[in-house]
């Protein structure tokens, strides 16, 4: 495949692009709000002339923590058009995990939707709070027009590691805009495409996969607070959707409560971030509508890193994850960890060079944590996990951070987190649990509910009297597999 280019330096750029080149076409809907993409862009200026009016310049960061809506497109356009760094923040987490983001990105705002899953969401102190709803701050500004270089920070996404402590991933314009106008050929996007966004905006599956590839291609985003299956079916059957990428979970539901419904209109679908059993692949194809089936792998510090190709046969797309993409280099470790290289790796952790230097080593090869093999086509195949990370209906959970949650309360000693098999949400967390006091796994498991998302909770506890440890103290958790 040759060099995907652009035309565009920056994300504001692409932004009055799609206006020029789809006008009038419908580039958001949500709900009973339809905007065109001349509407979009005129909307996006007068959220940047508002960024501009509260001090908000080139190089300065904002969080948004706020879910999948019209709203959130405009805001984090606004904010890229005057210059400024995107921090999305993860709906799930609660108030600690939160403030600790926005805290350590330096943001002068916080941008949120009060009321969402029945919560207020507040700021750490010193911190502004915006609503996005109810404020009426993104039609505040004078239309203002702003453009960033290739090479300026676009956003910084936090991910966790094997720490659990969350790193900010910095990433410019120029290399999302580069590497999603790859992955639109490879999903075979197309204009006048109908997107539903399941996948959160605060994820780059979302984000960048779904938000940005849209502006590039001329597709209309229809934005999904909430996955509901018979909220997708509804809109799919009324909006003809026609592209709906999601994680592995996103089909079962589907294939489940389909009947006598009419989804004819779904041409594309696209997956790849957990584990796919080879018979979901056979059942995608064969019982839905769908005509093309991308898989991929892709991590926060690179991005899609590989992915399948249209006219891959069955059996590939059903047992790897594909090819790299154009100008990313992949390569397998000695010990099977999965190394990348190419312009798509990020540029580093905000703030924090030695777990930089930790990721990226001197000759530029990233260490994914995670273990595969390479077939004779060059086709990557995830075996495993290097880190201790498993994922939850698409959302990664590091069991380091989750037992740093257990230990907080009075009555766990040790505290040991695994991934285990489930048929809905691919993996769920059990813990292994010494206890030094009276604790159920009721009660546990409650308690941990009100201290971290939802993904993090573990959904089985088993109390032990000890747990199996090395010479040097390290839990045997492969021993509890």
């Amino acid at each position: 495949m040759t060099p995907v280019t652009q035309p565009w330096r920056s994300i504001p750029e692409l932004v009055r692009s799609a206006a020029e080149r789809f006008g009038a076409a419908e580039a958001v809907v949500d709900g009973d709000l339809r905007l065109t993409f001349d509407e979009l862009a005129d909307r996006v200026r007068r959220t940047a002339g508002a960024f501009a009016s509260t001090g908000v310049g080139p190089g300065d960061r904002v969080a948004l923590w706020a879910p999948n809506s019209a709203e959130w497109i405009i805001a984090a356009l606004g904010l890229l058009s005057a210059g400024g760094v995107l921090v999305p923040v993860n709906t799930r987490f609660l108030q600690e995990e939160a403030h600790d983001i926005v805290v350590r990105s330096g943001a002068k705002a916080l941008l949120v939707q009060n009321g969402f899953l029945d919560r207020d969401f507040t700021g750490p102190p010193g911190v502004p709070v915006i609503d996005l709803k109810k404020d009426g701050f993104l039609a505040s500004g004078r239309p203002l027009r702003y453009g960033p270089a290739e090479d300026d920070l676009a956003d910084i996404v936090f991910t966790s590691g094997t720490t659990g402590r969350p790193k900010g991933v910095m990433t410019t314009h120029g290399q999302t805009l580069r590497l999603y106008a790859e992955w639109c050929d490879l999903a075979q996007l197309r204009q006048g495409d109908r997107y539903l966004i399941v996948n959160p905006f605060f994820h780059i599956f979302g984000y960048k996969a779904g938000l940005i590839a849209s502006l590039i291609r001329g597709a209309t985003v229809l934005p999904l607070a909430v996955f509901d299956v018979e909220r997708v079916l509804e809109l799919v059957e009324r909006e003809r959707v026609t592209v709906l990428p999601g994680p592995p979970t996103l089909y079962h539901s589907l294939l489940e409560a389909a009947g006598g419904r009419d989804l004819s209109s779904l041409r594309v679908a696209v997956t790849g971030s957990a584990d796919i059993p080879v018979e979901l692949v056979r059942r995608i194809t064969t019982e839905l509508p769908f005509r093309h089936l991308m898989t991929g792998y892709g991590l926060t510090e690179a991005g899609t890193v590989t992915a399948s190709r249209p006219g891959d046969p069955y059996e590939a797309v059903a047992t790897t994850v594909g090819r790299p993409c154009e100008g990313v280099e992949v390569r397998i470790a000695d010990d099977q960890e999965v190394l990348v290289r190419g312009y798509s790796v990020m540029r580093g952790y905000l703030d924090d060079p030695g777990a930089t230097a930790e990721a990226i080593d001197p000759d530029g090869w990233l260490r994914t944590g995670d273990l595969g093999e390479l077939d004779e086509e060059g086709r990557l195949r995830i075996v495993g996990r290097k880190k201790d990370m498993f994922v939850v209906g698409g959302f990664n959970a590091y069991p380091a951070e989750i037992e740093g949650f257990l230990l907080e309360h009075p009555a766990v000693a040790q505290a040991a987190v695994i991934g285990v098999p489930d048929a809905r949400m691919g993996q769920v967390g059990k813990a292994f649990v010494v206890r030094r006091g009276a604790i159920t796994e009721t009660e546990l498991i409650a308690w941990a509910r009100e201290r971290m998302a939802g993904f993090k909770v573990p959904r089985h506890i088993e109390f032990r009297a000890g747990l199996p440890l090395t010479a040097t103290g390290k839990v045997l958790k492969d021993r509890l597999r």
